[in-house]
């Protein structure tokens, strides 16, 4: 299996929010907004590995800025890091007041996905091989992000957690 590069995987979504997508406020509904970021997540996961997946997890969704009616929203997406079976997705929203030419960073946050094979049974995907040295960080830091994930979790003990060691055990 090929590696593949981040930007392999970088994918842009757009929607407009409408009343339907809004709360008594006036604002994106945060449930509203996940749904777009799951949808966008999938798609630059499959992209990677060319096959159905799941989502596994949605680490630390930070909204920061709301969102208004009226205004357009923009996701980015693209992988970090693959591991065996999995991916983790970097996703940063963007809002845009359009008349107000006025963009904003709303959100960001990273979400884990698992590729499937036929029988619905997760399945070896792709090494991502990252180019930039953003990419490189972001790269190296998922195992981290990985690890706390999986100790959150109750899959991994803390002492297990080589990178993160230092931080649960003294020595």
């Amino acid at each position: 299996m090929e590696p593949k590069h981040p930007k392999d995987t970088h994918v842009v979504m757009s929607e407009l929010v409408l009343p339907n997508d809004t709360n008594t406020l006036g604002g994106l509904m945060g449930g509203r907004l996940l749904h777009w970021m799951d949808i966008a997540a999938a798609i630059a996961s499959q992209k990677h590995c060319n096959c159905p997946v799941v989502t596994a997890s949605v680490d630390n969704v930070s909204f920061a800025k709301p969102i208004k009616l009226g205004n357009l929203l923009t996701i980015e997406a693209k992988l970090t890091r693959s591991f065996n079976t999995s991916m983790e997705v970097y996703l940063r929203v963007w809002g845009e007041d359009l008349s107000a030419q006025y963009k904003y960073l709303s959100n960001e946050a990273y979400m884990t996905f698992v590729a499937l094979d036929p029988n619905a049974r997760p399945r070896k995907v792709p090494e991502v091989k990252p180019e930039t040295d953003l990419e490189k960080r972001m790269f190296d830091d998922a195992l981290r992000r990985r690890q706390i994930r999986l100790i959150l979790g109750g899959k991994m003990k803390a002492e297990d957690a080589g990178e993160l060691r230092s931080l649960f055990i003294k020595d």
